[in-house]
């Protein structure tokens, strides 16, 4: 950690040297049609299910990462109630969206699906990605390279984690789909790695790099610069007309249009002609209003349905797995005044855990909204909203053990057991996990 610290103060000396960032993406023009990784070409390709399982992965470094995991394996060793041949509840999932560390573990698994519990572990979780990072930056090769310190994290996890992988590869036939989510730093606005924001800025996504957008998603200010990438001009307006379709549409509802008055931004490309993204935390550290905008500025849960041409599940699932922590803070034990640091981090960490709350109670309505338009007399669809935290860790034991893991990218073999564990014992103990594989395993018995 003080070698983290202390690339921050670096970063702050070297703040003077003009860096820039490495543009990436190819224009419109070069997009390679039905290969587009997009939520047109991904529903078409789904298999109807009676269960439709949405997750979403949280930010916090290794420790979100690691958690995710576990939540993961629990998943592949659950077999699905009722379910013909060999399915198990991993392969309930429809899609997954993620910020910052759990971006790591929801790309990887998009990738490469169940090897990743061969290898995931050995490649990233244990790996001291913090120290090698640290190391880059700090030798003296590093300090002049116009390019920015971001470009090394890049380079680091396309060789390292990725394999260089590219979205074209992550459309994989049979695999959730995988939202990898940042924030533009300009506007604030949640950005998602899917060809239908790309529309926007007439670039094509399919040869995008995993491990830039990764990068981007876990691009922590300051101590990292902004991925960034060309806002094109000139392929049309479909985009904008869909833009102004869904203005109309939520004009009554100020969360939403503060979202598309963000994505209209892009058709400015004079004043826009590059777009600096950073940390999806920023936005949202739980990942689930991507999962939210995606789906209400479709026109609804009906809507969203509807251009799949298939029958609605029976139920709908959202899992949440957040890695927030709740440390014990050592500042009301003395009459010390608190460091600098101490004051940002109380800052910063009373605002998330608010937006975070709100963000909940959101979308719990959203889904049982969601669930009531799709149901019909003949068949009702069942909400089921899973929240995964350290609050469910009975073990107070342990429960102060992990909320004292720290947001980093450099963990204990410890440290990562536990949370690898915890993962999989939240979702076992969950009410509402097991409440649907109760349902589950009825709606079987009485379909035989």
């Amino acid at each position: 950690m003080l070698r983290f610290i202390f690339l921050g103060l670096f970063a702050i000396l070297l703040a003077g040297c003009a860096s820039y960032g490495k543009v990436e993406n190819a224009p419109l023009a070069a997009a390679g049609g039905p290969a587009a990784y997009s939520l047109s070409t991904f529903q078409a390709q789904w298999r109807a299910d009676q269960t439709a399982m949405m997750v979403a992965f949280s930010g916090g470094g290794t420790r979100a990462a690691a958690l995710a995991y576990g939540v993961l394996k629990e998943l592949r060793d659950t077999p699905a109630p009722g379910a013909a041949g060999n399915r198990r509840m991993l392969d309930e999932i429809h899609s997954i969206s993620s910020v910052s560390g759990g971006s790591f573990t929801a790309a990887y698994y998009g990738l490469y699906g169940d090897r990743i519990f061969e290898d995931y572990e050995r490649v990233f979780l244990r790996q001291d990605v913090q120290g090698a990072l640290v190391d880059l930056v700090l030798n003296p090769l590093s300090w002049f390279r116009s390019t920015g310190r971001t470009e090394l994290a890049v380079d680091y996890y396309g060789k390292k984690v990725f394999s260089g992988a590219t979205f074209a590869d992550l459309r994989r036939l049979g695999g959730p789909m995988i939202v990898i989510n940042a924030s533009d730093f300009a506007r604030g606005v949640r950005f998602s790695f899917i060809q239908d924001y790309f529309n926007l800025l007439c670039s094509d996504l399919s040869s995008f790099p995993i491990a830039r957008a990764v990068a981007a998603s876990s691009a922590v200010p300051v101590l990292f610069n902004p991925v960034v990438v060309e806002n094109y001009a000139g392929c049309g307006s479909k985009a904008q007309d869909w833009l102004r379709e869904v203005r109309e549409r939520v004009k009554d509802q100020a969360d939403l249009s503060l979202t598309v008055d963000g994505l209209e931004s892009y058709s400015d490309h004079d004043r826009r002609r590059y777009i600096h993204f950073v940390d999806g935390g920023i936005a949202d550290n739980l990942g689930l209003r991507a999962l939210y905008e995606m789906i209400e500025l479709s026109g609804g849960m009906k809507e969203y349905g509807r251009r799949s041409n298939r029958q609605p599940p029976r139920r709908l699932v959202l899992l949440s797995v957040d890695a927030a922590t709740d440390p014990q803070s050592t500042m009301d034990k003395t009459t010390l005044q608190p460091s600098i640091s101490e004051a940002i981090n109380a800052m910063s960490d009373v605002q998330l855990r608010r937006y975070s709350a709100d963000t909940i109670s959101l979308m719990k309505a959203s889904l049982k909204r969601w669930a009531a338009e799709i149901s019909t007399p003949q068949q009702r669809v069942e909400p089921y909203f899973i929240l995964l935290d350290f609050k469910g860790i009975k073990d107070s034991e342990q429960r102060n053990f992990l909320n004292q893991t720290p947001t980093s990218f450099s963990l204990t073999d410890e440290q990562v057991d536990a949370l690898i564990a915890a993962g999989g014992a939240l979702l076992r103990d969950n009410p509402e996990f097991r409440r649907l594989m109760t349902d589950m395993a009825a709606d079987s018995r009485l379909r035989h």
